[in-house]
């Protein structure tokens, strides 16, 4: 009997490798991962926005802006490198040093600091001194903005005229090839006397520059107006400037509902795969067993084996499909984060940690392979009762449609770090288990309920197999149009 069954498994897996649709399923993720780093290095696009100053109230306006973008931007900088130093354990490069500190923000005095003490440049040579020679570089992020220049006859534009002036800036004709300016912002001359100021923005304005600006002009209001009513510039000045100096405390890195994020892409990626592969596979083996039935081949099959082993024999060989592909995926994948190192390979690292144990690599390839026996039994049987594709739609449709809805929700309730009822209680439902276990891996899962959902689903595998195999063996050699609801019922209450 066994001997039958591994011969029956091993037709299926080669009738179904030597598809053309196997191969090509087969390599859309090497060919995704090999050419997802060309596509955004040739189609990505800058983030820095451009800003332009027209300050006709003197001057002073635009150079407080001009400091506070470049404190912001000097910010992002030293919030980064911090990160990194913490990553690599780097804080021996300069153990005084603002940028070693274990800290997730830094104030305006931080920032004067680091700037003080030669900003990226000094920090990049302590890194130098003791960093491996191999080691990754420290690369700055992107800058959020960018002060261009101002033409003259911008600046000396009165106001009748300036948005004339501005428009061929803020949307440029397609063939100048001149970018879009995306802000502008003009300070005029009785800014003081009136709050007033302009904005022109090529789209919606970011929040964060928009506070920006309310920021040093606020200051900038307060300041002229003490000392309209007779305050020392020096005074209103300082005044002005007077802020809360908050000292904020946040998780170190990794950890918190980003370490939750973090540590579920594996998990969840797994669920994921799982999911498309037994949607491929199965759809393979459903084919094939229609051909077969259309073909009359089923008849000579039956008589070499028992309709038992041809059963198990194509789940088998369905299985053996679907882990090949997810094993190569997996490697591929491991291959291309070996490859690129850099961010990827630091991403990785913490998000290893749910699948880093004997316990947590048991559990994954437990429900992989029981998901894929109960999936893989609905699909043999749907393809037994049909005597086409197009009957097989009328059972494949809503199956499918029941399986992904509610997986589209768990990965929301995942991701969002909300959990709750309903997760929980997919964890419960056979149908849903495996995805709704693997997903869990990363938030944490008790092992009481990894023990008890999985013997939840090894029950209902087992009544699946036995009730939904006498309909298998009782449409094995049927004829004549596909069997309603109710009258496959009956073959699971009388058997075969």
């Amino acid at each position: 009997m066994i001997q039958h069954i591994m011969l029956v498994a091993a037709r299926e897996f080669r009738q179904i490798a030597a598809t053309r649709s196997f191969w090509l399923t087969l390599l859309i993720l090497p060919a995704a991962l090999a050419l997802g780093p060309l596509t955004s290095r040739f189609t990505g696009r800058s983030n820095t926005e451009t800003v332009m100053l027209i300050d006709q109230s003197g001057g002073s306006v635009a150079k407080a802006i001009r400091h506070q973008i470049d404190t912001n931007e000097q910010r992002a900088v030293l919030i980064d490198l911090a990160r990194y130093v913490k990553r690599h354990d780097l804080q021996r490069a300069a153990p005084n040093a603002v940028w070693t500190r274990d800290a997730r923000w830094f104030g305006d005095g931080d920032v004067q600091a680091f700037v003080a003490a030669g900003g990226l440049k000094a920090a990049r040579a302590s890194i130098a001194k003791i960093a491996p020679e191999d080691a990754k570089k420290y690369e700055a992020p992107e800058p959020g903005y960018k002060i261009v220049p101002t033409p003259l006859e911008v600046a000396k534009a009165p106001p009748a005229t300036i948005d004339q002036q501005l428009e061929p800036l803020l949307r440029p004709a397609d063939k100048s090839g001149r970018k879009p300016i995306d802000y502008v912002l003009l300070i005029p001359p009785e800014f003081g006397s009136s709050p007033v100021v302009r904005l022109w923005a090529n789209g919606q304005p970011r929040a964060s520059f928009v506070t920006a600006l309310q920021g040093v002009l606020t200051g900038e209001l307060r300041t002229r107006f003490l000392q309209s009513n007779g305050v020392a510039v020096g005074t209103a000045t300082s005044a002005s400037v007077i802020a809360p100096a908050i000292s904020v405390t946040t998780p170190p890195e990794g950890s918190g509902r980003e370490r939750v994020i973090i540590r579920s892409i594996l998990p969840l990626a797994s669920a994921y795969i799982l999911m498309m592969s037994l949607l491929l596979s199965g759809s393979w083996m459903l084919q094939g067993a229609i051909e077969e039935r259309s073909n009359k081949l089923i008849e000579t099959v039956l008589a070499c084996i028992t309709p038992n082993e041809l059963m198990y024999g194509k789940l088998i060989g369905t299985v053996g499909i679907g882990l090949a592909m997810v094993v190569t995926w997996v490697a591929c994948g491991l291959f291309a984060a070996y490859a690129t190192q850099g961010d990827i390979a630091e991403l990785i690292k913490p998000a290893l940690e749910p699948v880093s144990s004997i316990e947590s690599i048991a559990t994954i390839i437990f429900f992989f392979v029981a998901g894929y026996l109960m999936v893989s039994m609905i699909f043999l049987v749907i393809g037994v009762m049909s005597e086409s594709m197009r009957d097989a739609q009328g059972y494949l449709t809503p199956v499918i449609m029941v399986i992904m809805l509610p997986f589209t929700l768990l990965l929301q309730s995942i991701l969002s770090g909300k959990g709750g009822v309903l997760v929980e209680a997919m964890t419960w439902i056979p149908l849903y288990t495996p995805f709704a276990v693997l997903g869990r891996l990363g938030s944490g899962i008790p092992t009481w309920e990894v023990i008890g959902s999985g013997a939840v689903l090894v029950a209902f595998i087992v009544a699946e197999v036995i009730l939904l195999g006498r309909v298998f063996r009782a449409n094995l050699l049927a004829a004549g149009a596909r069997p309603s609801l109710k009258a496959i019922m009956g073959m699971m209450r009388r058997g075969a």
